[in-house]
């Protein structure tokens, strides 16, 4: 993509088309220039990729609440990669997938 059309588009409308990919095409995406780094790090990006309940489960299962305030969705996503959370006594675990 040329970049000066890159400029052209609204930051919004990158992040909406990035948000339709996978995370791994994201993280892809982040370096091809600095409007694609900040659309594709953007919070509505990754809410996309989170369990749509992600915040209810967070809030009623993890006594640290810090991770539905002080992360980024993207870093709640690696987080969740890494650190899956059970619920219902093991019969159901959230965890989103490593790219």
């Amino acid at each position: 993509m040329d970049i000066a059309v890159a400029d052209q588009l609204p930051a919004e409308c990158i992040s909406r088309i990035i948000s339709l990919t996978t995370p791994r095409d994201a993280c892809m995406s982040s370096t091809v220039c600095p409007i694609f780094k900040s659309a594709a790090d953007s919070d509505s990006v990754w809410e996309k990729f989170l369990p749509s309940d992600y915040e209810q489960i967070i809030t009623n299962l993890v006594s640290d609440s810090s991770l539905n305030t002080s992360l980024s969705k993207k870093d709640l996503y690696f987080h969740l990669c890494h650190n899956p959370i059970i619920i219902n006594k093991s019969a159901m675990v959230c965890q989103t997938r490593l790219i």
